[in-house]
């Protein structure tokens, strides 16, 4: 299906850039037109005599070309002076119009609401496949669609007929949006099956609602949980309001335009870069393969390695092996680099083998796991945050374009596809998705708290505008996840009142729209029904957030999420506003997951930065590969880090705990990325002991 969706995406796509086209070709006509439009005015102005007037006028339009050419300029250039693109589809739909078909014949699709209107459409285009009419009656339900299609579809204002393939272009493109709602379904498919089968049914539900409930604070009947929520709503705004004099943390102008006071930029002590700049100085020179080394002593990680299969024959030296496989895709030098940059000691076969058949994701992530078990058990990360937050951001990795994942990205420009990281406060990284580019990037923002087995578990997740949306902090508030991002334009959020009548003294211009509380009522058993689902591991959070994550008419869960969305995220954009240690937390959590994405693309410095892989379950592999590159660099440094402070102070050196907090372990001056190496496991580095303080 994702290929579907991808050629109706490409004809839309190409559409919009040939209405850009016309109306670029068409800007010399309408400065003509107007030309004309002004000799005409200024002919009339002159002259009073009708007559002689009408000789004039005439005698300019045959200057210009005549009246027909001058019509036919008009025509041309109202028919695209909007926006409207969609006549210009036809074009770009007939070369895809086949596979189209055979795609949509291939899958048992259905409505999963009570509009069948899509359905009997697309029932109606499967059985006129094969005519050779240009025209179809318009007899046909097209109330999924909107009046700017059903006017472009209709063969004049009185007649009853449809153009025939702009009828098709309009089934197959609200067909892709309708899959991304969720509002339609595919029977057997697991990204695009109807998700109320995936779920829990009520009956099983049932026995778990009150200690679930219990267990987050909640309230266990629909009309607690509704009172509890306005109370919470009620309550934070009438604090917010009564502190507003002496906070000082936003003006609100008398347009009800809000300014909030800029953080002060924290520069490091002198001291603290004193220090950082003596451990550059005594950290050891050490390549990345001896790293990998290093750690797996340590921690064990390449035990999760080995036969997918028991069929697959053993290895000869495995540990050897998955170091070296480890190290040449997570540096992305792929088996033909890798094998020269250790002298050919190993073959490029040799490598390739043990990746597809010894390592797969999930014993990636399990080797990663470990890693960070580990990295927990010190003290210093413990400085530098409590490991119950964490924040979310995705970067972009290159990929060649005809692929089914690469897509081109607005924000970053070029095609790829965004390593999504989850990166701990305490700067370890501890999960992370590929995902293509169109998708938003809070679909999976959950996935990866949810997925993340270590020992480090945050409560508290922080992310940039693209890690939220009303129904992701309505799905982490009934997770008990306290999402908390950085929103750009926060201003242009609508602040909810909890009723009508609520009115505040200073902060009142801020809110607009009321909570509708009886819808969330009346939906409280879908929404525990899919919090307990998710809990239960019968569905992901990403499948129900890709069906959450348009604005769907007839998607009646999607209205109950963004209803419990905008009471959460108003709380939040209220404490936002107010406190500035959050907003000071926010900033340093987001911008450690930057430092990440830095750190961890320095690493990724073989074939150019770009993932030659067309398979996705290889992307994924190349970015989970990096992630415990990365994750072992940084666990050595901060067994390097440790080692030498524990030096310093025997050697009388004074340090604050404040100068320890400025530290960070994305250092890299001291590691050697190119040249030749040598994989020595008899080589066997000094014993660590993870909780000595420091």
């Amino acid at each position: 299906m994702g290929m579907f969706l991808k050629r109706m995406g490409k004809i839309h796509k190409k559409g919009k850039e040939e209405l850009a086209l016309l109306k670029e070709k068409h800007r010399s006509m309408t400065e003509n037109l107007i030309s004309v439009l002004q000799e005409v005015l200024e002919a009339t102005d002159i002259d009073d005599d009708d007559t002689l007037v009408g000789k004039k006028v005439r005698e300019l339009f045959i200057a210009n070309g005549g009246v027909m050419a001058l019509k036919s300029d008009c025509e041309s250039i109202s028919s695209y002076n909007g926006n409207n693109y969609l006549p210009l589809l036809e074009k770009f739909y007939r070369g895809h119009r086949k596979a189209l078909y055979q795609l949509v014949r291939l899958l048992e699709i259905d409505s999963t609401t009570q509009d069948r209107s899509l359905v009997n459409a697309l029932q109606f285009l499967l059985e006129n496949e094969n005519r050779k009419v240009e025209h179809v009656p318009a007899y046909i339900d097209l109330s999924f669609a909107n009046e700017q299609w059903k006017n472009t579809i209709r063969v004049g204002k009185n007649t009853d007929l449809f153009y025939r393939k702009r009828l098709e272009i309009c089934i197959f493109s609200y067909l892709a949006t309708e899959l991304k709602t969720g509002d339609i379904g595919i029977k057997g498919s697991e990204e695009y099956a109807d998700y109320r089968e995936q779920l829990l049914s009520w009956e099983e539900c049932k026995p778990m609602v009150a200690d679930y409930c219990n267990e987050l604070g909640f309230n266990s009947s629909s009309t607690g949980f509704v009172t509890q929520l306005k109370e919470w709503l009620t309550q934070t705004a009438e604090t917010i309001d009564r502190h507003y004099p002496e906070n000082g943390q936003v003006m609100i102008n008398q347009n009800g335009e809000p300014t909030l006071k800029r953080l002060a930029r924290k520069e490091p002590s002198k001291s603290s870069k004193a220090l950082e700049n003596i451990i550059i100085q005594r950290l050891p020179e050490r390549n990345v393969l001896d790293i990998l080394c290093n750690v797996e002593h340590w921690t064990r990680w390449t035990r999760h390695f080995g036969p997918l299969s028991g069929s697959d024959p053993k290895l000869e030296n495995p540990i050897e092996r998955y170091i070296v496989t480890s190290f040449g895709y997570g540096c992305n030098l792929g088996s033909s680099q890798t094998s020269k940059h250790m002298r050919n000691t190993v073959t490029p076969h040799m490598i390739s083998f043990v990746n597809r058949r010894h390592i797969n994701a999930h014993k990636l992530d399990d080797a990663i796991q470990d890693i960070l078990n580990h990295y927990n058990l010190f003290s210093l990360p413990k400085l530098w945050g409590s490991g119950k937050t964490a924040a979310a951001d995705g970067t972009k990795y290159d990929l060649y374009e005809e692929n089914l994942l690469s897509e081109y990205h607005i924000r970053y420009g070029g095609y790829g596809g965004i390593a999504y990281h989850h990166v701990s406060d305490t700067y370890i990284a501890l999960f992370s998705h590929f995902i293509p580019c169109g998708v938003w990037e809070a679909v999976y923002i959950i996935d990866g708290l949810l997925k993340n087995k270590s020992d480090i578990q945050p409560d508290t997740l922080h992310a940039d505008t693209q890690g939220q949306s009303t129904p992701v902090f309505a799905l982490s508030y009934l997770l008990g996840i306290n999402l908390m991002p950085r929103i750009r334009n926060w201003k242009d959020l609508t602040f909810f009142r909890p009723d009508k009548d609520a009115c505040y003294n200073h902060i009142d211009p801020l809110f607009g729209d009321v909570i509708d509380w009886d819808l969330l009522e009346t939906h409280w058993q879908d929404l525990l029904q899919v919090v307990l689902s998710i809990k239960s591991g019968k569905i992901l959070p990403s499948t129900l957030l890709r069906k959450l994550s348009n604005d769907s008419k007839k998607n009646r869960l999607y209205k109950a999420f963004r209803e419990l969305g905008r009471v959460v995220r108003t709380v939040f954009l209220l404490k936002y506003i107010s406190d500035i240690k959050l907003r000071e937390q926010i900033t340093a959590s987001t911008n450690k997951v930057e430092a990440y994405n830095g750190f961890s693309k320095w690493l990724f410095f073989g074939g150019d930065g770009i993932i030659s892989e067309n398979d996705p379950e290889e992307q994924e592999k190349r970015i989970k590969y990096n992630d415990l590159v990365a994750n072992a660099v940084i666990f050595q440094n901060v067994v390097d880090i440790t080692m030498i402070l524990w030096d310093l102070i025997k050697e009388g050196y004074k340090f604050s705990r404040e100068d320890l907090v400025m530290l960070s372990p994305y250092l890299t001056r001291h590691i050697k990325r190119f040249g030749d190496y040598v994989i020595d496991l008899q080589d066997i580095p000094q014993p660590v002991e993870e909780n000595i303080p420091v």
